[in-house]
C-alpha cells in the first residue's frame, strides 16, 4: 500500500479575539452570540459580502482529497440520531469529497450528491484521520472544525499546516481556538490583508 503524502491542514474562520463561535449555539442560531442573528454573518462577511476580493482563498477552501469535521459543525442533533440530519449544506454539500464526522453514536454512512459521502466515526481523531488520509490518496487532508477539533488536532500534533481568517470584529466568549493546546511553534508562510478579513497562514513545526 501506498503511503499517503499529502498534508493534514486546517482552514478556519475566527474572530480578532480568537473564537470560531459565540456562546449558546442552537439550531436557529449555529453560530451562538456571535454580534449579530447567530447566522456566522459577520465572522463570514469576508467570504459572502466581498468574495471577489477573496477568490483565491475561497477555491482553497474545498480542494482538499477528504475532510475531517466534529459532530457540531456537522449539525444540531446531539446524543443518538433520533431524526435525520444530513449537515447545513444540504443536498450538494461544496466538499465533493468524502467528509469523516467525529461522533460517539455510529451512524451508517450518508451519500450526498456531488460527490460528497458524509462517514461517521466513533474511534477518535487518530482512526479518522487514518481514514481521511486513505480515502486522499496522497491528497491534503482538511480539518475544517470547528475550533474544539482543531484544537483536539493541534494538541496531539497531527496538523501540519494552520490556515486562519482572521474577521475584523470580537466576540468576547464562546468557543475559542488553540484553547487547551500547548504552545506551539508557528512559522508564517504567507499574510495578506483584504477589507472584511486577514488571511494568514503558518506550518505548525514539532
Amino acid at each position: 500500500m501506498t503511503t499517503p503524502t499529502g498534508r493534514v491542514v486546517c482552514d478556519i474562520t475566527i474572530s480578532a479575539d480568537g473564537f470560531s463561535a459565540g456562546l449558546d449555539q442552537t439550531e436557529e442560531r449555529p453560530f451562538g452570540d456571535d454580534g449579530g442573528d447567530g447566522s456566522g454573518a459577520g465572522l463570514h462577511a469576508w467570504m459572502f459580502d466581498t468574495p471577489d476580493e477573496n477568490r483565491a482563498e475561497i477555491d482553497r477552501l474545498n480542494t482538499a482529497g477528504a475532510f475531517i469535521m466534529g459532530r457540531n459543525m456537522f449539525g444540531p442533533v446531539r446524543g443518538a440520531w433520533d431524526r435525520r440530519w444530513n449537515g447545513w449544506w444540504g443536498g450538494d454539500p461544496p466538499f465533493h469529497a468524502p467528509v469523516f464526522v467525529l461522533t460517539h453514536h455510529a451512524r451508517e454512512p450518508q451519500p450526498m450528491d456531488g460527490g460528497t459521502t458524509y462517514h461517521f466515526v466513533t474511534d477518535g481523531i487518530a482512526a479518522a484521520l487514518d481514514r481521511a488520509r486513505t480515502a486522499a490518496d496522497g491528497s491534503d487532508v482538511t480539518v475544517l472544525g470547528g475550533a474544539t477539533t482543531i484544537n483536539q488536532y493541534l494538541a496531539a500534533g497531527l496538523i501540519d499546516e494552520l490556515r486562519l481568517h482572521i474577521a475584523p470584529l470580537t466576540l468576547g466568549a464562546g468557543t475559542r481556538l488553540f484553547e487547551g493546546v500547548p504552545p506551539l511553534k508557528l512559522e508564517q508562510l504567507t499574510s495578506r490583508a483584504a477589507s472584511r478579513v486577514t488571511h494568514v497562514t503558518y506550518r505548525v513545526s514539532a
